[in-house]
This record gives structure tokens, C-alpha cells and sequence, in this order.
């Protein structure tokens, strides 16, 4: 069962002809898991073909529209589409707002329930039962959020010739012991998962940082992730300007992305300036060479290893 990322929108604040405005979408088996919802974000999901009727939970980094104006618009699709699923939307202090405004102003009649949650600080703050979403405040010119999902960490690999070998016959008790619960024979022998099971396996791990200075925690939130996606706004060139307007460069992305051991970087949030992206892609490269610019409707499928 693979994660699929599918980049809805990669521009840096002002969207071009060839990108909208940030959104990144996460498809996992029925689930959507939206982070971040630029203007048009709804006509992006339709061209990528994107459901409005699954399971979905919105994140948003911080309240700069170009993160946050597509919100009312996916609002409004999914009510006339008839929604009827709780859709649950997370962002920092102001998101709840935001999202009562725009129900109160908007004509248009929700037929779905919306739960806001707003983030002060960092903690987990969606535990679902396969994996959990964490959140750190990161260092942008207002209040803003950096996400990790995490897949929890999933039994061992199950051996057949194992519960074979123990007189585990094929069927429901195959199926316990594989979800890591023990076994009763019909001859009283209890078989414990341990015993037909590998080493427990660890989950996947999507880092994104939304708009962010270069800042020491973010390696720390991306150890070891399968993929890291990391704002660049300006080349190296700029550092200057970027610091100044809460960005970061290709290079500090990933000098991140090295000390964090992660196996990916995607640069995203890519300025208007650079038609051609291929500038912050080499400088990246010189430092962490596992790297990719963002395009709208670029996709990364993110398989379980190997031996899982």
C-alpha cells in the first residue's frame, strides 16, 4: 500500500501559469490529508482527480493567504458536491476564525460538519490508530507550523512455515497472529505473534515545513523521514532576502534534509522569479544530491520496504 503525494501547488506567494498556490495533497488507502490550502485548490484536485467525498483532514501551516484563501472555495465545492463526511481542519490560532467568518459571510449552505483544531504548541496532535501527525512552530514572520505524519510501527513479517510448523492451521488464527495477538490450539498450546513474526516494522514519515527560516528543529522533526518537503522560496544568492522574509534556500533545505538523514527532498514554494527552477535545484544538489524541484501535479508514490 503505497502514500501517494501528489504536489497540488508549488508557487511561493503570487501563483504563475505554471503553479498554483501551496497545497500538497496525501492520499492514503480511503483518507485525504490536505497540508495547506492555496486559492484554487479545489480545481486542482479535480484535474488530479482527487475525491471530495473521502475521509479528509486539512493542516495549514500559518495564516498568509496564499496558505489559507483556497480553504472557503474547497468549502463550497464539497457542499455542492453534497459532502456529507466531517471534514477536520488543524492550523495555528486564528484558523477557527477564519473558518466561522467564512460561514457566516459566504452564501452558500455546508452540508458537512467542520471541526477546527488550533495549535499553540508543539505535540502530537492527531493520533489516529495507523498513524499520528505532529506539529513544531517553526520560524516564519508570523506564527507558523511544520508537520510530520507518521505511520505507526506495524508487526513483524509473518512466516507461514512458522505457524505451519506449530499446527496453526490456515485462516482466522493466521489473521490474529499477524495483527500481533496470540493464538489458542485446539490441543491448549498457546502460539505467541513473536514466534511466526519478524522484527516489528516502522511506518512511513512525511515531513513539510511550510514557510520557514532555516531552523535546527526541523532536522530533528525530519530524522529519518522517507520524504521531506521543504520551502525555497529564493537560491542562495538571496539568503539575505530570505531571512528577512521568513524563507529559506536551496542549500539550507538540504543542509536540513542531510542532518536529518531523510531519503528525499522536495523543494516547494518556488518564487515567481524563477521560470526556470533548475538554479535551486543545482544548488541543492552540491549538498544533499536525493532531491527534486515541485511541479503542480508532480506525484511521489511511497511504498512500504521491501521486506514488509
Amino acid at each position: 500500500m503505497s502514500l501517494r503525494v501528489v504536489f497540488l501547488g508549488t508557487a511561493g506567494s503570487i501563483p504563475t501559469p505554471q503553479r498554483s498556490l501551496p497545497a500538497i495533497a496525501v492520499q492514503r488507502k480511503g483518507e485525504v490529508i490536505l497540508f495547506d490550502c492555496g486559492e484554487g485548490t479545489q480545481r486542482q484536485m479535480i484535474r488530479a482527480g482527487t475525491s471530495f467525498h473521502r475521509k479528509t483532514k486539512v493542516f495549514i501551516t500559518h495564516m498568509h493567504g496564499d496558505h489559507v484563501l483556497g480553504l472557503p472555495g474547497l468549502f463550497q465545492t464539497m457542499s455542492l458536491l453534497d459532502r456529507e463526511k466531517k471534514l477536520e481542519v488543524y492550523g495555528p490560532p486564528g484558523i477557527k476564525m477564519f473558518v466561522e467568518t467564512t460561514q457566516q459571510t459566504v452564501q452558500f449552505t455546508c452540508t458537512f460538519p467542520i471541526k477546527v483544531s488550533e495549535i499553540e504548541s508543539a505535540h502530537t496532535i492527531c493520533d489516529e490508530k495507523e498513524y499520528e501527525v505532529h506539529a513544531i512552530q517553526v520560524n516564519h514572520v508570523i506564527p507558523s507550523l511544520a508537520y510530520a505524519l507518521t505511520e505507526k510501527t506495524r508487526p513483524g513479517k509473518f512466516h507461514p512455515e512458522k505457524a505451519l510448523a506449530l499446527g496453526v492451521p490456515e485462516g482466522s488464527l493466521w489473521s490474529k497472529l499477524q495483527h500481533g495477538s496470540a493464538v489458542e490450539l485446539l490441543n491448549g498450546r498457546v502460539v505467541n505473534p513473536e514466534e511466526v513474526l519478524g522484527p516489528p516494522r516502522s511506518g512511513r514519515k512525511i515531513v513539510y515545513t511550510g514557510d520557514t527560516r532555516s531552523v535546527k528543529k526541523l532536522a530533528e522533526l525530519a530524522e529519518n523521514a522517507d520524504l521531506l518537503i521543504h520551502e525555497a522560496t529564493f537560491d542562495d544568492e538571496l539568503e539575505e532576502k530570505a531571512r528577512e522574509d521568513g524563507h529559506s534556500t536551496p542549500s539550507q533545505a538540504a543542509e536540513t534534509a542531510k542532518k536529518a538523514e531523510t531519503k528525499r527532498l522536495v523543494l516547494t514554494h518556488i518564487s515567481a522569479r524563477y521560470r526556470d527552477s533548475s538554479l535551486l535545484l543545482e544548488q541543492a544538489k552540491k549538498v544533499f544530491p536525493r532531491v527534486d524541484v515541485a511541479e503542480d501535479f508532480m506525484e511521489i508514490s511511497i511504498p512500504y520496504t521491501e521486506d514488509s
